[in-house]
């Protein structure tokens, strides 16, 4: 791990175990979780299958979270 991504998670911890104490993994991966599917979509020009692999998840979940993250994988067509 990058020592720039290392303080930077530090950093956000801190700030969420002073105002969600308990909800820090929850907190986090929602900061992360769709800016990460959305460029594994952009760098496989919306191709849902190969972004799934570059996650390492079932295409299947990978479907699941683009709705409930609402994203559009056409626009990266």
């Amino acid at each position: 791990m990058s020592d720039e991504l290392k303080e930077k998670l530090i950093e956000i911890e801190e700030t969420l175990l002073k105002e969600k104490k308990g909800f820090v993994y929850r907190a986090i991966l929602d900061i992360i979780e769709k800016p990460l599917f959305e460029y594994a979509l952009e760098r496989t020009f919306g191709n849902q299958l190969k972004a799934a692999r570059i996650l390492g998840i079932n295409r299947n979940t990978m479907r699941v979270k683009i709705k409930k993250l609402g994203i559009n994988p056409e626009q990266y067509k």
